[in-house]
């Protein structure tokens, strides 16, 4: 069968004496750092054309990191010095870069991993890209838990004739100038886009769907969760998050008067048990207070100009952003199903969650430092 081995040929096979890394933001890029400072080689397979693609590629222009600059730093290296406490997006990516050239990783970009399985034959992991078979004793799983956008099942939602965008696609307020524009999702994301609107005089009405923890980012000059981080050394988890909360009502008052309902669930324990992370308030709050921005229950259905909420209500809005966050893609190409439950999260929980069978090893994601 002449045809088949032509066939077979297609694929260059690789054979990778480290670690094939998948994924090259921030977690993909600190393990090859830390492997090339013990003198490990290691390849990294990049789906896009750039590092770090989400900070790049999918986020606003506005955004700075929530977190203080010393958590986020990478492994080896410091930010500079000038960073302010919050690094701006373009701090952060220029920050990446300069890590990358220093540790001199330079990942096989435009290549996305269609499958990888372990070959038990034979011991090694074979992962396979458009362009390339690899092969090595190890793979490690960097690609984040924010790999594709979620976009909701929304009754009615292709009828609207106005424009539909997910954050993922948002870059600023000013193509929504003036308008009434319905957000869906009051995550970090959601939050901050609605603020992001309101300087471009826009009118955001958010659509809060579950329960959600809003912190205040800093307490008295302390970000909450230096303060937080600070304290579990020391206390038990459900004393740091009962004093987070009272934190948060001494900085922002009763959320749930503004429609925000709080989990019964602390904010801390919530986010080790199910990735949920709490929205650390930069500002949308007194904006929600003072009517700027206004709070919204579930959408029933979308209609041609508009909404129809579940409380009856009907209103029409000019756009429609979806701030419904993203999710792992690990299930589609990762063929191994003992360690990853469906949603691509690994199921050993929190701090253990490292380490695989066979030589796999994940990370979970980046999104402690980004939290969109």
């Amino acid at each position: 069968s002449n045809m088949s081995s032509c066939l077979e040929e297609k694929h260059s096979r690789i054979f990778v004496t480290g670690p094939i890394i998948v994924g090259a933001g921030p977690s993909g890029l600190s393990v090859a750092a830390c492997l090339s400072n013990r003198g490990v080689p290691s390849v990294i397979l990049e789906r896009t054309d750039c590092l770090a693609s989400l900070w790049q590629k999918r986020t606003y222009d506005r955004l700075k990191l929530h977190l203080p600059k010393h958590f986020c730093e990478l492994p080896l290296m410091k930010f500079p010095r000038n960073f302010p406490r919050y690094p701006s997006k373009q701090q952060f990516i220029s920050y990446v870069e300069s890590y990358a050239a220093r540790f001199n990783i330079k990942p096989v970009f435009n290549q996305t991993v269609e499958k990888a399985e372990f070959d038990v034959a034979s011991g090694l992991w074979t992962v396979k890209t458009q362009d390339a078979v690899y092969s090595s004793t190890w793979l490690v799983v960097a690609t984040g838990e924010n790999a594709e956008p979620v976009i909701p099942d929304i009754p009615g939602l292709k009828k609207f004739t106005g424009p539909v965008v997910h954050t993922s696609a948002y870059k600023s307020g000013s193509e929504f100038a003036n308008r009434k524009v319905l957000v869906v999702g009051c995550g970090n994301s959601g939050m901050e886009v609605c603020l992001d609107l309101c300087r471009y005089n826009s009118l955001p009405h958010m659509v809060v769907r579950n329960s959600v923890h809003v912190l205040p980012r800093d307490f008295f000059g302390l970000s909450s969760f230096g303060i937080a981080m600070t304290l579990l050394k020391w206390f038990p988890l459900k004393l740091v998050d009962n004093l987070l909360l009272l934190l948060a009502y001494l900085s922002l008052g009763n959320t749930d008067r503004l429609g925000l309902r709080r989990p019964k669930t602390g904010p801390i324990e919530l986010k080790n048990v199910t990735g949920k992370t709490p929205v650390l308030d930069v500002g949308a709050i007194s904006l929600i207070q003072s009517g700027q921005i206004r709070v919204m229950q579930a959408v029933k259905e979308i209609t041609k100009k508009g909404a129809k909420f579940v409380n009856g209500q009907e209103m029409e809005f000019d756009s429609i952003i979806l701030a419904t966050g993203y999710k792992s893609n690990v299930p589609y190409w990762l063929k191994d199903n003992s360690f990853f439950t469906k949603e691509g999260m690994p199921k050993t929980p929190f701090p253990n969650g490292w380490k695989g069978e066979n030589g796999l090893y994940t990370l979970s994601s980046g999104t402690t430092m980004m939290e969109l």
